[in-house]
């Protein structure tokens, strides 16, 4: 099988109902659109300066869970640009009946993900564990082969995660991502850790959801595969979940 219909597959398979009404029961959803603002971004902003407007929706299910996000990225000086990613995972334990939870772990996961941009698509297929680290809201690592459109296949490793605290009366969230990709004929490998430090001032407008505000910081080696492309920006972040 292709990893594009492996992607397809299971895409395909985390739409089908399950067998049971209470099997393919929404625990939860989320929209949310974050505005940032940075100086220092590389190759796609030639003067460094780009503002970003990004739309998320994630969920959670009997049957696994899914992260969709949209990004409009508008360098200063340049062309607009569009890029996203959908991901699916389907839950293991649920496809087989049977709980895999285990000590830290708590499912395996089958996981997809769809990267589009305004000139490719890449297709990302492989396993997906949910892990239960404490004080962490959520802390995710997938493991990923990549078919990618316009350079050599590679390896991917994603870590996402989610961690609340409090000082006082005021709620914060750190969270974020690392990517990492092995090296190929065509790119050198690469890594992306992007935290966000968040403050939750809807709390104190009487918003029921988040409104946030805060930073996110780039630490990329190599951006896009490219050798010594390196790129450390602190963006300017506001972030409304409704």
């Amino acid at each position: 099988m292709t990893s594009k219909k492996a992607v397809s597959v299971l895409v395909a398979a985390c739409s089908l109902p399950l067998a049971t009404p209470a099997a393919a029961e929404l625990y939860w959803s989320d929209f949310s659109l974050s505005y940032l603002h940075g100086t220092e971004y590389e190759v796609i902003a030639p003067n460094g300066k780009m503002d970003t407007v990004t739309f998320e929706h994630a969920s959670g299910h009997s049957w696994g869970d899914t992260f969709l996000f949209v990004d409009r990225l508008m360098p200063d000086n340049a062309d607009s640009e569009t890029y996203g990613e959908f991901s699916p995972r389907l839950s293991l334990s649920s496809l087989s009946g049977h709980s895999l939870s285990l000590g830290p772990l708590k499912d395996v996961l089958l996981s997809g993900t769809w990267e589009f941009g305004e000139s490719f698509d890449n297709y990302l297929y492989g396993l997906g564990f949910a892990l239960n680290v404490p004080g962490f809201q959520y802390f995710n690592l997938n493991l990923y082969r990549a078919n990618n459109d316009l350079w050599d296949n590679d390896d991917q490793l994603t870590l996402t995660w989610g961690f609340p605290f409090s000082l006082g009366t005021a709620d914060f969230l750190i969270d974020g991502f690392l990517d990492w990709s092995s090296a190929s004929n065509s790119n050198a490998s690469e890594m992306n850790f992007t935290p966000q430090l968040k403050w939750n001032a809807g709390k104190h407008l009487g918003f029921q959801k988040p409104l946030y505000a805060g930073i996110e910081y780039s630490y990329w080696n190599n951006k896009f595969g490219i050798q010594d492309k390196v790129e450390r920006n602190a963006s300017l972040l506001l972030k409304w979940h409704f």
